[in-house]
């Protein structure tokens, strides 16, 4: 056995043992063996930038690293790596040390600033937050800039002073290997704050948005972060919010082609409305496109509304547009907020559509109905009350600007609130309504009679204000019960879906009143479904008592009673 622990083969050990045997069948008939096939070796290939820094190294006088300042040696500083003043390295250097005294210094971090001497560079130096942990400290950096020289400085915190750090070690690298990589730096406040991005490469390259994610692990003691993207001189906020200390967010690299630097900032937890830089990103833009930011308001984020799309504004559409996100089920009111507003201003004209919200979740469109051009659109969130109300207040919390490269203004023909003129129901029901029919005035007839003597006015609903957000054709069509603007609706849903144009009409009889104008054989004319359904009695009971006296009405007749203030879209 001893021959065998000092390296000999093992076959010359096992023949060793055969040849003393004392066996004659053995030796007559020796074992047989396996036929001597050689097993092929894989060749590992050589690390050539390996190679090359020991090639470097061999060139350089690798002095000894020393320290800069007595003050060092009074803490007991030791570094471990690196040991030379100037060598060469492949792709990354490791930086560890020892304080004996670190006890006494007034920060937890030693910091170290790495500058490039390549003027080309897209930065040219970071710096490196340290954390000191029983007196220890190590970290790996890579060279953001690949192949070069690079001039590195170690620096820890002074007894006396908060903020203050005094040089301890100044070393020189040239750095052989040809890959860009910039680490993912961390400030003490983000530090502190157990920030932890779900990247450790601080540059990348995206077309036109950037997805940033990651948490906080003393997340409980924060809302939110705040970004900042900054392009030659243009500058971009916005806040973030923290669930459960995760984050995440889609960022719009809103100024064109080329570098962005995107800062993530923790709140100052001692002044309000207050945030410092815990790291940054460099993000190089590949997109020539410029974007328009969207504005948030502070309710954004306090009723926890998420867009998910748009992520920014100046987008191109025709007659839609799409828009996507969530809601924060633990925000304030988050489980009341049942719809979003959204308005759409061109010039003068404006639009409000409803977005439904479903288990937190909203998808869908809304109309750009006024023609070509540039509309204003805001988001809002409805307020959120417990009386009756015959008209609803709104908040906005975000708004953006699109362009409509349609070549029609369809204001009076597309689904709006309230009018779903594309429901399969009312497009059923208004095919039938106007079969056989030949003009467009027998078409409106037809269905100015159907709403007027299948729709009974509610009463109560009008007593009550009892108005609901929802309040829509398909709604008064599946209840046949309504008010004036119930039978609006329903009358300009089926009239739309018939290919003619109709409008929702503002103004007041002896109340407040709606009514419909339709756009027949190339005139407005005008109808009122719900005169035209009945009245109320003495007793305020309603009583059906159709009448054809409210469709395309003498002007001078119809005046009598009814004033119009305007349209509603």
């Amino acid at each position: 056995m001893e021959l065998f622990k000092r390296g000999f083969p093992i076959f010359c050990f096992l023949s060793l043992l055969s040849a003393c045997g004392n066996d004659s069948e053995t030796l007559n008939n020796p074992i047989p063996t396996e036929p001597n096939i050689p097993v092929p070796i894989e060749k590992v290939e050589a690390d050539p930038y390996e190679i090359l820094v020991q090639e470097k190294n061999k060139s350089i006088n690798l002095t000894p690293l020393d320290l800069t300042s007595s003050y060092a040696s009074e803490l007991g500083l030791t570094f471990y790596e690196p040991k030379y003043e100037k060598f060469s390295a492949n792709g990354e250097v490791t930086i560890a040390g020892e304080i004996k005294k670190a006890d006494e210094l007034k920060s937890n971090y030693i910091w170290i600033n790495v500058q490039t001497e390549n003027e080309n560079s897209y930065i040219q130096e970071q710096d490196y937050f340290v954390p000191i942990s029983d007196g220890k400290f190590k970290k790996i950096i890579h060279f953001f800039n690949g192949e070069g020289t690079y001039k590195i400085k170690v620096q820890i915190p002074s007894k006396e002073r908060e903020n203050h750090y005094y040089d301890t070690a100044n070393f020189e690298v040239l750095n052989v290997n040809p890959n860009r990589i910039r680490d993912v730096a961390y400030t003490p406040i983000g530090l502190e704050a157990g920030l932890i991005l779900n990247t450790e490469v601080g540059y990348v390259e995206e077309d036109g948005i950037y997805t940033l994610q990651g948490n906080l692990q003393n997340g409980g003691l924060y809302e939110d972060i705040m970004v900042r993207l900054s392009k030659d001189g243009q500058t971009w906020s916005n806040v973030i919010p923290i669930k459960k200390g995760q984050f995440t967010a889609n960022i719009p690299l809103l100024f064109g082609k080329g570098l962005h630097k995107l800062e993530v900032m923790i709140p100052d937890l001692e002044k309000d409305n207050f945030y410092k830089t815990a790291t940054d990103l460099l993000i190089e833009n590949t997109s020539l496109e410029i974007l328009e930011p969207i504005s948030y308001s502070s309710l954004y984020a306090e009723r926890g509304i998420n867009l998910v799309e748009p992520v920014s504004g100046e987008k191109t559409t025709e007659h839609t547009f799409h828009i996507k996100g969530f809601i924060d089920p633990e925000a304030s009111l988050s489980k009341q907020t049942t719809h979003l507003y959204v308005q759409t201003q061109k010039g003068e004209d404006h639009a409000l559509e409803v977005i439904p919200i479903q288990d937190f979740t909203f998808n869908d469109y809304f109309h750009l109905r006024f023609g070509p051009g540039e509309y204003e659109v805001s988001i809002s969130v409805p307020e959120i009350t417990e009386t009756k109300n015959d008209f609803f207040r709104y908040y906005e919390v975000a708004k953006f600007d699109i362009i409509s490269s349609a070549e029609e203004d369809k204001r009076d023909i597309l689904p709006s609130r309230g009018i779903e003129s594309d429901a399969p129901q009312i497009i059923d029901l208004a095919n039938s309504l106007t079969k056989g029919k030949t003009s467009e005035l027998e078409k409106s007839k037809a269905i100015y009679d159907f709403v007027a003597n299948t729709i009974s006015y509610d009463v109560v609903k009008f007593q009550n204000d009892d108005f609901k957000w929802d309040d829509s054709a398909l709604k008064t069509l599946n209840s046949q019960t309504g008010v004036c603007q119930d039978y609006a609706y329903l009358t300009i849903a089926l009239l739309r879906s018939s290919n003619i144009e109709a409008r929702f009409v503002e103004g007041y009889t002896t109340d407040r009143h709606a009514w419909v104008e339709a756009k027949v054989d190339d005139r407005w004319v005008t109808m009122d479904p719900t005169w035209g359904a009945g009245y109320l009695n003495d007793n305020k009971e309603f009583i059906a008592s159709f009448s054809e006296d409210y469709f395309d009405p003498d002007e001078e007749f119809f005046q009598k009673t009814h004033t119009r203030i305007g349209l509603v879209y």
